[in-house]
């Protein structure tokens, strides 16, 4: 018989398991048992903090998501944490891709309350008026979560042989180069970016980009 943990389970202590099983295998390896395996404990113990699967991963969702925009830099000048905060929720969900998929398919939990309520304080604080902070907040968030799910997503998407993204890159930016010039002229110009990009950097010029814009709103 396996032995049985001593110790108090909180529900802290269940949901953090949780995110690690999630970190490790993705959403088909987040069992009870496996759950029951990784904290020596039986499903009764569990079930006394949570109700069920869907339940542990709005959790899990919510702790990692209130963690990071709750630990971001407080003290900084509004833009600059706007962006402090975007980068790290983009970092967060690369991270933990399950989390961009959660808050999509679940977005009235208190993940993604906090996100807004983070973002919609720094776009008050940096002076844009009652009247389009609403619409300004949405745009943000929709624009941080959004890229920040799909670069996750598409990393998840890579097969082995793709796994070199500097190789996979090149493969895709010479596709593009092949193209013919006048029916994809954008496409065909913004092959040789492509090859050499980086995701973060790009993300973080998309957030330049509309802070530029909510800028002229004041």
């Amino acid at each position: 018989m396996a032995k049985r943990r001593a110790d108090g389970l909180s529900k802290e202590v269940i949901v953090r398991a949780a995110a690690a099983i999630l970190d490790d295998g993705g959403e088909a390896a987040l069992t009870f048992r496996a759950l029951t395996a990784r904290l020596s404990t039986g499903y009764g113990a569990i079930y006394h903090h949570v109700a069920n699967k869907s339940d542990l991963l709005a959790a899990a969702t919510d702790d990692v998501i209130a963690r990071v925009v709750r630990g971001a830099v407080a003290d900084a000048e509004p833009r600059e944490a706007l962006r402090t905060v975007a980068l790290a929720l983009f970092d967060a969900i690369d991270e933990h891709p399950w989390v961009g998929a959660q808050l999509s398919r679940e977005p009235w939990r208190p993940a993604l309350l906090e996100v807004y309520e983070r973002i919609g304080s720094l776009l008050d604080a940096l002076g844009v008026p009652e009247r389009a902070l609403f619409d300004a907040a949405g745009a943000l968030v929709n624009y941080v979560l959004g890229v920040a799910g799909q670069n996750a997503a598409n990393a998840r998407l890579l097969t082995a042989e793709e796994a070199d993204r500097s190789a996979f890159l090149a493969s895709v930016s010479a596709r593009w180069e092949a193209l013919d010039p006048d029916e994809y002229p954008f496409v065909h110009k913004a092959a040789a970016h492509l090859r050499e990009h980086d995701d973060r950097a790009q993300f973080l010029a998309g957030v330049d980009l509309f802070l530029a814009g909510i800028a002229t709103l004041r």
